[in-house]
């Protein structure tokens, strides 16, 4: 009687779901509210909501050269991504457990795709302009796997094994290794058997790049170089999110210019790759991240983008260059140690870049990490996601569309600006309850009734 029910439920909220609109030109969609439109007009697209209606010209031209485009091709681009990202939040809280991840294909993302593992859930992923692929692994039993290599690495070396990660489009966890009996290691000090992961056999070893406009250089005790990311606030204390690697507690940074900057207040190193510096006159916090011929892009959010995505990234050596999202939630095991929840990407990164910001299209991703290669002959590099370190140091992102305040301890129940939500928490605002469809740092502007982009109402 119970799995009844469920199955019941699931399939009025599945077929309430592929009722919600109708195809656009592109392949994906046309935005949909998930409300009634108020009387002041119509909810604005996801586009719209993100900014991506309205790239600068340093992105699209950085898409051009890196991901070979035309510019029509870097503009529908960004566009498709940010109505798909909604598309794919919806379907994520639609499917439940049951969901086996999203991804983005095309020359400009015009595909979506949506794994589920039942195949009764095809024609409601398909009624939303995406395609389906059913596989046999949930999202969440493939996070479990790697959870136990996260374990077993705390307690083995890694040295062989630098990268293991969740591969959403295959449907599988992988583990890079110089060898296969190094992974074989790993994998049964995990508990696990040879069929639970998938290994590839790799020479490429990720390594640091450690040697306030975002991407702007900053030295460290006079010793090291590093790139600042995105700036933040906390309270009425100005500043900028980085990497961890790049300082510890305490501190001093001077600016490009070698003038006296700030401190870190904060760096967390292995675990996460993270830290933030509070700055002190003349240096001001602003939205800019440096862009292609020193023009720079400005920051709108912190929207988390889908595997296949388009990003681009800024950094103090190399300045600005394009590529794709390849997988969220990386274990990547430095020399230094072991650092967890990394994105990795196809952008090329050098020494010094380390620290700098990662964007698609005008929204915060993450801060450079490290990786393999360089932008001569191409490479791997890794970011640390931008909102757990806004979370874990209860910063707010500068960005140009509003000032918003910083966000407050606890567990949040009612939506507030400057809190960090997960795609699928639900909270309320105006008495109705919504969920949210895409990880992101709430601003000012964002609030659910107004943002179908981000939020559905429940």
């Amino acid at each position: 009687m119970v799995h009844r029910h469920a199955v019941t439920g699931r399939r009025v909220a599945l077929t309430a779901l592929g009722a919600l609109g109708a195809l656009g030109a592109t392949g994906i969609p046309a935005a949909v509210a998930a409300e009634p439109t108020p009387a002041a007009g119509p909810l604005p697209s996801a586009a719209q909501t993100l900014g991506a209606d309205r790239p600068s010209a340093p992105m699209l031209r950085a898409l051009e050269r890196d991901l070979g485009l035309t510019p029509a091709q870097a503009s529908r681009r960004l566009v498709n991504e940010a109505e798909a990202g909604t598309r794919a939040g919806r379907l994520r809280n639609a499917l439940g457990d049951r969901f086996a991840g999203a991804w983005l294909r095309g020359t400009t993302s015009q595909e979506l795709m949506v794994a589920t593992t039942d195949a009764t859930d095809v024609p409601a992923i398909k009624a939303q302009g995406a395609k389906a692929a059913v596989v046999k692994k949930a999202l969440r039993d493939l996070r479990a796997v790697k959870q136990k290599l996260d374990a077993a690495a705390a307690r083995v070396s890694t040295r062989e094994t630098p990268l293991w990660y969740v591969d959403i489009p295959a449907n599988r966890v992988v583990v890079e290794a110089g060898n296969k009996a190094a992974a074989a290691a790993l994998t049964k000090a995990a508990g696990l058997d040879g069929k639970s992961v998938s290994v590839k056999v790799t020479k490429n070893r990720p390594r640091l790049m450690e040697d306030l406009t975002g991407g702007d250089a900053y030295y460290i005790d006079g010793t090291a170089r590093c790139s600042i990311g995105f700036s933040v606030t906390k309270g009425q204390q100005e500043g900028f999110a980085s990497a961890g690697h790049c300082g510890k507690p305490g501190a001093k940074t001077t600016g490009y210019n070698q003038a006296a900057q700030g401190t870190f207040q904060a760096s967390t190193f292995p675990g996460k790759d993270m830290s933030w510096v509070a700055v002190s006159d003349p240096w001001k916090a602003t939205p800019d991240v440096k862009g292609e011929g020193g023009q720079t892009v400005e920051i709108t959010g912190s929207v988390q983008a889908l595997v296949g995505a388009a990003i681009c990234r800024s950094g103090s050596t190399t300045g600005w260059h394009c590529g794709k999202v390849e997988q969220h939630e990386t274990s990547v095991s430095y020399a230094e140690g072991r650092v967890d929840g990394l994105t990795q990407t196809t952008v090329c990164a050098e020494p010094g870049d380390s620290g700098g910001p990662y964007v698609s299209g005008v929204q915060a991703q993450g801060v450079t990490s490290g990786g393999s290669g360089d932008c001569t002959t191409g490479g791997t590099t890794f970011y640390q996601p931008i909102n757990p370190l806004l979370s874990d140091f209860g910063l707010t992102l500068k960005t140009v569309e509003a000032e918003t305040p910083a966000p407050q301890g606890g567990v949040a129940q009612t939506w507030a600006a400057g809190r960090v939500y997960e795609a699928g928490v639900t909270v309320t605002h105006a008495g109705v309850r919504y969920q949210c469809l895409q990880t992101h740092q709430a601003q000012g502007p964002w609030a659910p009734a107004g943002t179908p982009a981000l939020w559905q109402r429940v």
